[in-house]
């Protein structure tokens, strides 16, 4: 398994990393049969350091976690503890279901935006309706379950994931809602009928 260990306007130390290297792998080795990559990347935001780990499955799955704290060892601690907690599910879940995916899920490509938040005053009404596209990255929707989908997004800890439904080929999201449930929103078969 291949583990990335940065620091942004931080010098990682030989130390830390054998600490990242050796803790990450337990965890990994212990509720992800077979992890493929990790990266594991760390800030400073004041006088707190942060910490984001993410994980690639060979399922295709990736889990996410991070943590904070005023001590860079502590903070990788607490996202690695998150981490390990996600993956514990994820295992869990598939032993409860009684179904482990055994080749990577399908995903196919598509392009995601970031739109300016605050566009400046226009005075042209028509062009103030058209956003203003900041960046542009490519990504992936993958082919899942509904229920595959919830636990994408439960362990990469995202607020939705658009996904394909593996049983009938639409489109779907699930997303968390604000009352801690899950929503579902997946397009109807038939057209909504027109209105008179």
């Amino acid at each position: 398994m291949q583990i990335d260990v940065n620091g942004k306007q931080i010098d990682i130390g030989d130390a830390l990393r054998g600490h990242v290297v050796g803790e990450l792998t337990a965890s990994m080795e212990k509720y992800a049969e077979r992890p493929t990559e990790a990266a594991v990347t760390f800030t400073r935001d004041g006088h707190e350091f942060k910490c984001e780990c993410s994980a690639h499955l060979s399922t295709g799955m990736k889990a996410q976690a991070s943590g904070r704290a005023g001590d860079i060892y502590a903070a990788f601690d607490m996202a690695n503890d998150r981490l390990a907690k996600q993956l514990r599910r994820y295992k869990r879940r598939l032993k409860n279901h009684h179904k482990a995916r055994n080749t990577p899920f399908e995903s196919f490509g598509a392009s995601s935006f970031v739109i300016e938040a605050d566009a400046p005053d226009v005075e042209d009404a028509s062009e103030s309706l058209q956003p203003v596209i900041i960046a542009e990255a490519k990504t992936s929707i993958p082919v899942l379950s509904v229920g595959e989908a919830v636990l994408q997004m439960e362990i990469g800890e995202e607020p939705l994931l658009m996904f394909r439904n593996e049983k009938n080929n639409e489109i779907g999201v699930v997303y968390r809602r604000d009352d801690g449930n899950v929503g579902w929103i997946e397009p109807s078969s038939t057209p909504p009928a027109a209105s008179a």
